[in-house]
């Protein structure tokens, strides 16, 4: 082959090799990377999942009290997935397998094979421990002008014995539910945010009437509320998402734009004790931070 010829061979190939690159180049400049589906998420629960209380309501379930801007359509519209909320004020554990009022159905039917995640709060209504807890401690409270610790001394460590005996075990038969419906989707048990301070303060008597020495015996009844739902958690694979840390200082009886509590008098709430919007999102944002969503 002539010098000429083969100049125009190495020439041509060159070029070929040349063009070839670029194409591959140009093809991993557009290359778009393949869409993730949406994650398939059901939300569980109570009315602390429910958002009771804070509008706007769903309107298709007007008995659940359910509402829009609850903390699972704070974590779907935030990491788009695709939510199945059934949660319901004033459910109990035994509603997850269950039918909580005619035409709601046990919440777990809600879940699939194919549930990616799952999230709930649950355990504060059963057999109305806690809430009688702040009954009592309330009335007490107001009887006693708030002095001394009337609740603690009538009622010592009964409470907190029934969550142990009765709440604990039915968290981790639920949670064990949860996971047999649902075996591939994580499972986020979430605590409650702390009611009351670590100690009274005087100025809270009246949205809160609570003895003073009666505060930290009903903030200890919620510590070993959440205590029983991590446990079970930790015992069925799911994951805890604790807000003893991050909800400290916003208790009910901060003051409106810092509590994430509602107080149970002259609140902005229809439903006291409970979280507002504002403790609805914070509780989402803890969430997927825990879940490493955010």
């Amino acid at each position: 082959m002539s010098k000429h010829a083969l100049r125009r061979v190495m020439t041509a190939t060159i070029a070929a090799v040349g063009t070839l690159a670029l194409g591959l180049t140009d093809a991993t400049a557009h290359a778009t990377p393949a869409p993730t589906a949406p994650l398939d998420y059901v939300a569980l629960g109570d009315s602390y999942s429910a958002g009771s209380g804070v509008l706007p309501v769903d309107p298709t379930n007007l008995l659940c009290l359910r509402s829009t801007a609850n903390y699972p359509h704070v974590i779907a519209a935030t990491t788009g997935a695709r939510l199945k909320d059934v949660t319901c004020g004033a459910a109990q554990t035994v509603h997850f397998t269950q039918a909580q009022y005619p035409g709601v159905a046990p919440q777990v039917n809600a879940l699939t094979a194919g549930t990616d995640l799952v999230t709930l709060t649950i355990g504060g209504n059963d057999e109305n421990t806690f809430i009688n807890a702040i009954t009592a401690c309330g009335t007490a409270g107001v009887l006693s002008g708030g002095k001394g610790s009337p609740c603690k001394d009538r009622h010592g460590t009964s409470f907190e014995d029934r969550i142990e005996t009765h709440t604990y075990p039915a968290l981790k038969a639920a949670l064990l539910t949860v996971r047999a419906k649902a075996p591939g989707a994580r499972v986020a048990a979430l605590g409650y945010p702390w009611i009351t301070p670590a100690t009274a303060d005087p100025s809270c008597f009246a949205k809160l009437p609570l003895a003073a020495g009666d505060v930290p015996y009903l903030r200890g009844i919620q510590a070993r509320l959440n205590a029983a739902v991590q446990r079970a958690a930790e015992e069925t694979g799911a994951t805890y998402v604790d807000f003893s840390r991050v909800s400290e200082g916003h208790d009910a009886c901060k003051p409106s734009g810092t509590r994430w509590i509602e107080p149970l008098l002259f609140g902005h709430s229809l439903v006291p004790v409970h979280p507002n919007a504002l403790g609805e999102r914070r509780m989402a944002e803890q969430t997927m931070r825990v879940l490493g969503l955010s």
